[in-house]
């Protein structure tokens, strides 16, 4: 059952907000992998079902939406990639827009890809108006991102998974190779890799930090061992690493990343709900 409060964030002026003692709660749309349409305008309307008013966008439905060929070669998308019209990317911004949710961050691009299609990345990434694109964490991919993020003007933002438990991984070398390369740091993948406190890193690197994924889950000595769980049944800190961005005001967005089972009977839109209320009682806890 849903707090007056959630209601009211969700029915407001017919737009969400989900900023909650200072702290932006968003969701990344992988959350929504499992809902039966996966095109844009129905992950949007899951945004909106949520209350959420931010989301890290996943690239491949952004991609379907402005047309990318479907069943062709690698050959075709790299030709369609380096010469489509950023048409398509205004329409998307103005949807969500006018839904009141903000894309915060594109998942789009790989440093695999050609100078020409990671400029086309970026472009995209301008044109839906979020702050940079994000890819898994590498020095190798700091190295290559690094001079398209200079010349864009824009973040390149890196996720991690379960890199922080090697003895030979490192944060600082990756970030070190650019002013504009930044973090998606994800809590609760460091957590279940290392079992140490992400709140320790948070506040070393905060500045360099644009996100952070938001799960919860168990440490490396657990039985079972670094495994997802519902907000507050696993061991991740999530309630001190809220209340820590709060406490120092630090401009970073809080996305849920809904990755434990969903339960029989509920499904991803119920589920986000839950995981959002759990942020905004740490958030807000004197408001029901």
């Amino acid at each position: 059952m849903l707090s007056m409060l959630a209601v009211f964030c969700v029915q407001a002026a017919g737009k969400p907000t989900s900023k909650f003692g200072g702290v932006q709660i968003g969701t990344i749309t992988y959350s929504y992998r499992s809902m039966p349409d996966q095109s844009l305008t129905a992950i949007l309307d899951y945004a909106v079902q949520s209350g959420l008013s931010s989301v890290e966008l996943m690239g491949d439905a952004v991609e379907r939406y402005a047309g990318i060929p479907s069943g062709q070669d690698a050959e075709a998308v790299r030709r369609w990639r380096t010469s489509v019209s950023m048409d398509k990317f205004k329409e998307i911004k103005k949807l969500f827009n006018d839904k009141g949710i903000k894309i915060d961050i594109l998942k789009l691009g790989d440093p695999g890809w050609s100078d020409a299609e990671i400029d086309y990345a970026f472009n995209a990434c301008k044109t839906v108006g979020a702050k940079g694109i994000t890819t898994e964490v590498s020095e190798e991919s700091a190295i290559r991102l690094s001079p398209f993020a200079d010349k864009h003007k824009l973040y390149v933002i890196f996720h991690n998974h379960g890199q922080p438990g090697s003895p030979d991984f490192s944060f600082d070398k990756v970030i070190a190779h650019g002013e504009r390369l930044m973090l998606n740091f994800d809590a609760g993948h460091y957590f279940g890799a290392t079992g140490l406190n992400p709140c320790d890193l948070i506040k070393r690197l905060h500045h360099r930090i644009v996100s952070i994924h938001l799960k919860d889950k168990t440490g490396p000595q657990a039985t079972p061992r670094d495994t997802n769980m519902p907000f507050g049944q696993g061991q991740t800190p999530v309630k001190e690493i809220l209340q820590l961005i709060q406490k120092e005001k630090w401009p970073i967005t809080c996305d849920i990343e809904l990755e434990y089972e969903i339960p029989q009977g509920s499904d991803a839109i119920k589920e986000v709900v839950k995981c959002k209320e759990y942020c905004r009682a740490a958030l807000l806890p004197d408001k029901k």
